[in-house]
Order: C-alpha cells, then sequence, then structure tokens
C-alpha cells in the first residue's frame, strides 16, 4: 500500500517501499548516491538533514540480518568499515551510533547516525536518537545546513569511489 513521505528537501513522494524507489533510482536522494553495488546502496538519510547520517540499504528485498548470503556478508561489513573510516577522516566525525532493525517498513539496511555536540542536549545514550532526528527534521532543513549536508555527501563519496571488495 503506498505511503506519502516528505523528505527533508522539502519533496513529497508516495512509495510502497522507501527502498525500493532508492536503490531503483526511482527516487534521487538528496545529494545523490554515495556508493552504489551490485548489492548495495548508500545515500544520506532522505529524511533527516544531520551530516554523515549514511544509510546502506540491500538492493535485495530482504529484512532480517541472517538472510545476506555469503557474498553479501563480506561486501556489508567491508563497506561499513570503509565508510566509518570515511566518516571519521573526512568528516570529522569521532562517534557513531549504528541502528539496524528488522521489523521496519523498508527492508534490509543499516543508519550510521554520528554524533555531534549539538545533539548532548538531548541525552548521551541510544534513547537520544529519536528526540535528535526529531529536532533535526523539524529545524534543520535550512539552507546553509542543508549545504553543510551536501558537502559532507560530496566528501564521502569522493572518499568511496575507488573502493572495492576484495575477495578472498
Amino acid at each position: 500500500m503506498p505511503r506519502q513521505i516528505t523528505l527533508a528537501d522539502g519533496r513529497n513522494v508516495e512509495v510502497e517501499c522507501l527502498s525500493c524507489a532508492l536503490t531503483s533510482g526511482l527516487i534521487t536522494p538528496a545529494g545523490g548516491v554515495i556508493y552504489e553495488s551490485n548489492n548495495f546502496h548508500v545515500h544520506q538519510d532522505v529524511a533527516y538533514p544531520i551530516r554523515g547520517l549514511v544509510i546502506i540499504a540491500s538492493k535485495r528485498h530482504f529484512y532480517c540480518m541472517d538472510e545476506l548470503s555469503e557474498a553479501e556478508q563480506v561486501e556489508y561489513i567491508s563497506l561499513v568499515h570503509k565508510i566509518r573510516m570515511e566518516q571519521r577522516k573526512r568528516l570529522g566525525i569521532d562517534y557513531v551510533y549504528y541502528f539496524y532493525n528488522e521489523d521496519t517498513t523498508h527492508h534490509f539496511h543499516l543508519w550510521m547516525v554520528p554524533r555531534y555536540e549539538w545533539m548532548k542536549q538531548f541525552g548521551n545514550s541510544v534513547e537520544s536518537l529519536r528526540p535528535v532526528l526529531k529536532y533535526a527534521r523539524r529545524h534543520m532543513n535550512e539552507e546553509e545546513n542543508m549545504k553543510y549536508v551536501l558537502e559532507g555527501i560530496n566528501k564521502l563519496r569522493d572518499g568511496l569511489r575507488n573502493f572495492v571488495i576484495s575477495q578472498r
């Protein structure tokens, strides 16, 4: 059943599965694709304008970690590792919350949510994530922050440009 979703850049879209719409190219995330392979699609979260908030979404439609193929497992952990290195190196992100759930309305994806100083007002635990995300959605859509977010996307894309999964 289609749902109406408002993206961080103000666009309204109607989709049955947001992840499918993004990974297939039906919807282009703000700033474009950061990295894409046969198995995964990496992009800035489309709902929350926080610099470096990255989503790694599977292209194949499934929900649970134990459904990853062996090749997907190798690529997934390598990709998470590389993105995290680039978040630190290119964006100066010291800490990240990794959030993955299996009861989502979208299919398999990992949120890599950076922790910034301004977020401390909401607490310093995983419980602070929801208030942080709500705050960002309501108060950080202004042009200056969106430029900052887009700059971060470009830096991460540059860092992943030549990334290749080594098969051992």
